[in-house]
């Protein structure tokens, strides 16, 4: 009988494996030379659809697909600078220029593109339409489009077609998997993919219609060779094969037949001989700052004496893994701010490696027979897969993605995102979601939220004014802000009313001016979402406090909503800074000592502590208390070092965020509270900022951070950065868009 879905996305079986299903992906390396071609009949020159799964491997410039006559007659979709080309040319003069301004950075998930090309359209713009993940792409640094009913060199049957190359340079590094090319029809994704109702995340489905003279339609699906007829082979029934160059199905570290896959199903076999789940799979990670190593073959390659370390953290669970070294020996261990224990993989050796996370075991085996211990207790939890290799040795990674040297252990799964955990939330937006909205100047009720907030936190983006912070504990009306230190105020015009799908406000400029923009963030209080809201009255002696999270916090933000004295400020704990110290919402300061703070005493899954501070426990004063604990794939609370560099550090979070909250813990002059989301900024590099201890407007930045499938990497180098400052430490706090396991790369 299936499990029953929780109305808010809980835990549920559905959902977790994609009823429609990708087999495998083909991998392109350009050190191979690897690319498809196929040279048409006449077909539409007006009108086309291509839709591609594919994942980055490498951030250097590389083409998707290309229809090449000479440089003065082609059509291509390729990588520029990491944005998006779509440019084609007749007879040396450009007819179709679009350049995203949106960057495509995130190495660690599938993306799926769809071009739409119908120069008849009477309107310029819509002659050529993209798509990412569902989603139409609407800003361009560069914007040109053909002329009404403009040849392109799709359909010319002099034109020769390559998928993963431009003629003899510019290979795609990558994986590509299910590809379509629908001749003479513009088409929209709905043709290819759809939202899924329970994880809201963009999926594949199979394409119904025709194909036209020259569509195909290539599944990469049949790795019994390397020919027109097997790994080439078009699937649309039009005989339209491709004919594949330079790739391997030999096993072995150089097949590049793998079922990585934007789609998650399967169960992991102990026989060698049969292919693992399917799913977007553990590679090294080129973002990380760790990996100094040169990465290849889709990013299972490690060399030129550095480090590498893997895309997927583990938390829980039992893994398996092989490393193959060539040239010389490899250290391989796990990473969680630094190398643990570590095997010397010999040269020519091939060796698996199991990794219990929940006991924190971490074993090796030569040749498949007894495991040996390199490590216990690990529990610093998330360990990644760590490689180290001397000049002139490579590492080669196999997670499941290839067929195993040696069967896995008993109980064990191979690193792919069908065989990590199942969210406890498998859908955030209906536990906390950002959105935009334009100020009415009258009543106004914001409907547009999937469940009933019991926070809600508003800021006016164009104008200076306070932020305004409402929740259902307080009850409507009842107004904070995190910019100052005042008591709570009565504000009939702010949030008046807590509604079931939104909330309804007045006319405050703070929260509804006409013709401004505004932005809120809203959570819903619950254990399941790790977020509870106390109401205390002070007295002034050291004391605990009870909460309903069922596991400690791992961020405390007080307010007092009434003092008899002076008013008090915003002190927040976080799991990254001592117990015996406390950090300011409303101020740009470090963090400070304040034994009389937390009492010097660290919250448990009950209770958290506060000492003697007025601004946390005076005699009578009542006070708020906003209390988040981590949820797994919904919310992650960290710290990291910054750079100053536009190759800043990367933050792994297990999840794809839509609200990160980033502030200094050390720096108390540059140290301001910087609020991210991507309901005001949807594409990277992200750049909007608003500070939750300033009363300012909202500020933009180029280039200042990229949101990723699995977290987030700072790309600023501005001096005194709020995010990235050479040498500083920063904390954080994350919340979901989408879980890790269903993330797409953006």
């Amino acid at each position: 009988m299936p499990w029953p879905v929780h109305p808010n996305g809980l835990l549920g079986a559905q959902g977790d494996e994609d009823s429609y299903r990708i087999a495998r992906s083909l991998r392109f390396n350009s050190a191979d030379s690897t690319y498809l071609n196929r040279t048409f009949g006449s077909g539409s020159r007006t009108t086309f659809t291509y839709s591609i799964w594919f994942k980055r491997t490498s951030l250097t410039d590389s083409y998707l697909f290309t229809a090449f006559f000479n440089s003065s007659n082609q059509t291509n979709a390729q990588f520029s600078s990491n944005a998006l080309q779509i440019f084609s040319n007749i007879a040396g003069a450009t007819s179709i220029n679009l350049i995203t301004t949106q960057l495509f950075r995130d190495p660690s998930s599938w993306y799926h593109l769809v071009v739409a090309v119908d120069t008849t359209q009477a309107t310029a713009s819509n002659r050529v339409l993209v798509y990412l993940n569902g989603s139409q792409i609407t800003s361009f640094s560069t914007s040109t489009y053909p002329s009404q009913n403009a040849n392109t060199n799709y359909g010319d049957s002099a034109t020769v077609n390559y998928i993963g190359s431009y003629p003899s340079a510019g290979y795609f590094n990558g994986y590509i998997a299910e590809t379509y090319f629908i001749d003479g029809q513009a088409l929209t994704p709905s043709s290819f993919g759809e939202t899924d109702a329970i994880t809201g995340r963009w999926k594949a489905k199979a394409y119904s219609g025709s194909y036209g003279t020259n569509g195909y339609y290539l599944k990469f699906a049949d790795n019994s060779g390397t020919t027109a007829t097997t790994l080439g082979k078009d699937s649309s029934g039009n005989g339209n094969n491709w004919t594949p160059n330079n790739f391997s199905v030999t096993a072995g570290a150089g097949n590049d037949s793998l079922v990585d896959s934007p789609t998650n199903y399967g169960v992991d076999s102990y026989n060698i001989t049969v292919d693992n789940s399917r799913g977007n799979y553990n590679t090294f990670n080129p973002l990380s700052k760790v990996t100094t190593a040169s990465l290849t073959n889709g990013n299972l390659d490690a060399g030129a004496s550095g480090i590498a370390i893997g895309s997927i953290g583990m938390s829980s669970g039992k893994w398996y893994w092989e490393i193959t070294s060539t040239g010389g020996a490899t250290a391989v261990g796990l990473y969680s701010g630094s190398a643990t224990s570590t095997r010397s993989v010999l040269a020519g050796s091939t060796e698996g490696f199991r990794f219990d996370a929940t006991s924190g075991t971490l074993d090796y085996t030569t040749n498949g027979t007894t495991f040996t211990s390199i490590a216990t207790g690990l529990t610093s939890v998330p360990y990644f897969i760590y490689a180290s290799t001397a000049a002139a040795t490579t590492a080669s990674l196999n997670c499941g993605q290839r067929l195993f040297a040696y069967a896995m252990p008993s109980g064990y799964k191979s690193l792919c995102t069908q065989n990590l955990p199942q969210p406890t939330i498998q859908k955030p937006s209906k536990f906390m979601d950002a959105l935009a909205y334009t100020g009415t100047g009258a009543s106004n009720s914001i409907s547009s939220l999937g469940f009933s907030p019991d926070l809600v936190w508003i800021k006016n983006r164009g104008t200076t004014t306070s932020h305004a912070i409402y929740d259902t504990t307080r009850g409507a009306q009842s107004q904070l802000s995190s910019d100052t230190t005042g008591d709570q105020v009565t504000s009939s015009s702010g949030l008046t009313s807590f509604d079931a799908n939104g909330f309804t406000i007045g006319n405050s400029t703070l929260v509804n001016t006409s013709g401004t923009q505004y932005v809120a963030w809203a959570w819903d209080e619950s254990s399941q979402s790790g977020i509870d809201i106390v109401i205390y009255t002070g007295n002034g002696t050291n004391r605990t406090i009870s909460h309903n999270l069922g596991v400690a916090p791992k961020m405390i933000i007080v307010k007092a909503r009434t003092t008899a004295g002076a008013d008090q400020g915003w002190p927040v704990w976080h799991t990254s800074i001592a117990n015996t110290t406390y950090l300011s919402l409303n101020a740009t300061s470090a963090s400070a000592s304040g034994t009389d703070y937390w009492n010097s005493t660290s919250p448990t899954s009950s209770v958290f502590s506060v000492g003697t501070n007025a601004a946390v426990n005076a005699n009578n004063d009542t006070y708020i208390a906003y209390a988040f604990s981590e949820v797994e794939g919904f919310s992650k609370f960290g710290s990291y070092t910054g750079n100053g560099s536009a190759d800043g550090p990367f933050v792994w979070c297990g999840l794809r965020p839509r609200y990160l909250l980033i502030k200094s813990s050390t720096d108390g002059v540059n140290g301001q509270w910087a609020i991210i989301d991507t309901a005001r900024s949807d594409a990277n590099a992200n750049a909007v900022i608003v500070q939750a201890n300033q009363s300012n407007a909202e500020t933009s930045y180029t280039g200042y951070i990229d949101i990723l499938s699995n977290g987030f990497k700072l790309r600023n180098t501005i001096a005194g950065s709020w995010t990235n400052t050479n040498g500083a430490t920063y904390i954080f706090a994350a919340f979901a868009e989408s879980p890790f396991k269903y993330a797409r790369a953006r």
